[in-house]
């Protein structure tokens, strides 16, 4: 199916509310509404009992990945996506490959009783998501890998020409227990400014002229912002308190 590999550069942006606001005069001018416009997004990710994967890529190493499971609130669908990232002189080409189980699959696939081998062939998939499925066993496998932080937040998303899109995340949460694809009373915030919010832009290519010169004239320029590390960073924190 289409969809499953994607390899394109992304970038992150932490900026303000009134900042987004204008943001958004322009890309209503160029972009469309995504089909997703508005949703909750669930990404679990698994690491080892020391968070091995998390800590490497805070060092930012020329090569590095990510195993991580995302779900959308409401939906009986879980992706397992393999997070692949090369750094380069001036691009940071990041290859994203996924494929999709149910909620009660997935469980079936964390408690050990399948593998996503098996799993994914219980659809009518193709050689590629076969490919893929071997792949996160190999990790789960290799690192014995297991879920150890989920991150919430509320995303808008806009699309544009030559496969340009521009999200905004907002209410950024997260726990290290009860990891399961629903709304806990007990998420933790991570900004203590609720005006906080992370842009990012995913393109195949160079950023149009117009996107450009709107973030120029804003001042708005690409942070290191992984959602995960910085969250991994204030439960280290809060551990030692």
């Amino acid at each position: 199916m289409d969809g499953k590999v994607f390899d394109r550069i992304e970038k992150k942006y932490l900026i303000t509310k009134e900042c987004k606001e204008k943001m958004l005069e322009s890309i209503n001018l160029y972009m469309k509404k995504d089909g997703y416009y508005k949703s909750k997004v669930f990404n679990l990710y698994f690491d080892t009992d020391n968070y091995d994967l998390i800590i490497q890529s805070i060092e930012q190493p020329v090569f590095k990945h990510k195993l991580r499971a995302r779900s959308y609130g409401g939906y009986d669908r879980v992706y397992l996506e393999i997070k692949t990232k090369i750094r380069g002189k001036d691009m940071n080409p990041g290859f994203k490959r996924r494929v999709m189980i149910t909620n009660k699959d997935f469980d079936r696939l964390v408690n050990k009783k399948a593998t996503m081998v098996e799993l994914a062939s219980q659809e009518i998939e193709t050689s590629r998501d076969i490919q893929i499925a071997k792949e996160v066993d190999y990790l789960i496998d290799h690192y014995n890998l297991k879920p150890k932080i989920l991150v919430i937040y509320d995303r808008e998303s806009y699309k544009g020409a030559d496969n340009l899109r521009i999200t905004f995340d907002e209410n950024l949460k997260y726990r290290e227990d009860n990891l399961s694809f629903i709304k806990g009373k007990h998420d933790k915030i991570y900004f203590k400014d609720k005006n906080n919010i992370i842009m990012e832009i995913k393109a195949h290519g160079v950023l149009p002229l117009w996107l450009v010169e709107e973030m120029s004239k804003l001042k708005i320029y690409p942070q290191q912002f992984s959602k995960v590390g910085k969250i991994y960073e204030k439960i280290i924190k809060e551990h030692n308190v």
